[in-house]
């Protein structure tokens, strides 16, 4: 991790490592997480993994549901929230790197569903466009870690694109690789949906809250005063 003066300093678009968590396949590593800086108030960095660390189902546990068993839930009450803020959480940060994460007051959860606190959450549709506006649309475009590409016990394989349109594609180290969808926490067009990030910066808002195909690029702020 950084120095907290440095932390502090930190510009918006600068890449900063904060926390680990398992990046290789074999998911035995503590590798610090990078995180791109969204904005720097002074009194606060508000913070977004620059990779899609992980693959979940935005609600729904078992290796058993399809995609067709999307059941109706909101932000608040679904399981990606919840492991974000208890398993993530505690597996990814230090205690005093807890001290430093600040409780989000989270809006735009989707149309007459209930705000949220939360100390890890996603982006919600209008914080990736407002962000968008700020730092390009190049900033919804992600791949996943080997971890995150490996396929989980509870189902969750990372979808990666592989055809041929290469604006589908990040170039790393001279490497073609295809980017991969990732949740965004507003409720899509149907109660068992919610809104996604395509693999060319496309915001959707039809995918199945059961879909074990999306990434989780977790959102965070630190309080820097």
């Amino acid at each position: 991790m950084k120095t907290m003066d440095s932390i502090r300093n930190a510009e918006s678009g600068e890449i900063i490592t904060f926390g680990t968590y398992p990046q290789t396949a074999e998911g035995t590593d503590s590798t610090p997480i990078r995180w791109r800086v969204l904005q720097n108030s002074g009194s606060e960095l508000f913070l977004l993994s620059e990779d899609i660390l992980d693959c979940k189902r935005y609600h729904g546990k078992s290796a058993d549901i399809k995609w067709r068993d999307c059941v109706d839930i909101t932000w608040r009450d679904c399981d990606l929230r919840k492991w974000l803020n208890d398993e993530f959480y505690n597996i990814a940060f230090t205690y005093q790197e807890k001290e430093l994460i600040k409780s989000t007051y989270c809006t735009y959860n989707g149309e007459g569903t209930p705000d949220t606190e939360d100390k890890i959450f996603l982006l919600s549709v209008n914080e990736i466009q407002d962000l968008s506006e700020m730092h390009g649309k190049e900033l919804r475009r992600a791949v996943g870690t080997d971890y995150a590409k490996k396929e989980k016990a509870d189902g969750c394989n990372l979808y990666i694109y592989d055809k041929t349109n290469k604006n589908n594609y990040i170039i790393r180290n001279g490497e073609e690789i295809g980017c991969s969808w990732w949740w965004l926490r507003t409720q899509g067009n149907k109660p068992s949906r919610a809104f996604f990030i395509g693999t060319n910066c496309s915001v959707h808002s039809y995918a199945n809250n059961s879909s074990a195909r999306d990434g989780v690029r977790p959102a965070l702020k630190i309080n820097l005063t």
